[in-house]
């Protein structure tokens, strides 16, 4: 199972957010290149990438930011924030971003995600975000009347990488991940998925690892990382094993 540290962007500094509240932002740096190499000498060969004044603008708003990142980070660079048409989506491949992340997209223009899917092989990563099991968009701002699992399973023959699910309601809190919706999507999808939200210490990367046969590829965790919850060479070891 991969570990992603996560680095969210917000005016150029490193943040994060209290279930996806812009204006409950925690800074915690200004050099996202340097915290990228942070992750990098703890071990992680993944990072998860967000602009997430992309995601509200709808268009990259931290491009000098991502660019330093991509160039700092000598391993995998997943990316997501406001990536909603071809050209941008190939724009980020050409720089050398490993995933691109889609979320509003494949809610409101799921075609265009497949056909980036096929074009991009093993590239794009379908982001499910749920508030009360519903899927949320235009940076959580809205929320559909979607059921995760029926979104989920319009990508299943499309050739995505993986779906990265986030419970909102726990991201930036600290309350742990929820493990059961996680493994609930799973299980009733055949592509893999990121747990993500409110991961809070090693015993959720644990009990996560324990179900990665089951469909689960990788876990992101950032405040926990930030505020010295959780040791990310440990947890990486512990997804490993």
């Amino acid at each position: 199972m991969i570990v992603f540290p996560a680095i969210d962007l917000k005016g150029g500094e490193v943040v994060r957010l209290a279930e996806g509240d812009m204006d409950r932002a925690t800074v915690y740096g200004d050099n996202p290149a340097a915290q990228a190499m942070i992750f990098a000498e703890a071990g992680a060969e993944h990072l998860h990438v967000v602009d997430l004044d992309g995601s509200f603008a709808g268009r990259a708003e931290n491009r000098e930011a991502v660019e330093a990142i991509v160039e700092a980070f000598p391993g995998y660079v997943q990316l997501g924030g406001g990536i909603r048409d071809a050209k941008a989506v190939e724009g980020w491949f050409n720089l050398g971003v490993a995933r691109v992340v889609m979320g509003s997209a494949a809610l409101k223009d799921p075609d265009f995600v497949k056909d980036m899917a096929r074009e991009w092989e093993n590239g794009i990563v379908v982001a499910v975000d749920a508030r009360d099991g519903m899927v949320a968009t235009e940076g959580w701002a809205e929320v559909s009347n979607v059921p995760v699992v029926d979104l989920a399973r319009r990508f299943e023959d499309a050739g995505v990488a993986s779906l990265l699910f986030t419970d909102i309601g726990r991201d930036g809190m600290l309350k742990g991940c929820n493990v059961d919706a996680t493994v609930e999507l799973a299980r009733s999808v055949d592509i893999p998925v990121i747990a993500s939200g409110g991961v809070k210490g090693l015993d959720d990367i644990h009990v996560l690892s324990l179900h990665a046969d089951e469909g689960i590829e990788g876990v992101i965790t950032g405040r926990a990382l930030y505020e010295g919850r959780l040791d990310l060479a440990t947890a990486i070891a512990m997804a490993n094993r």
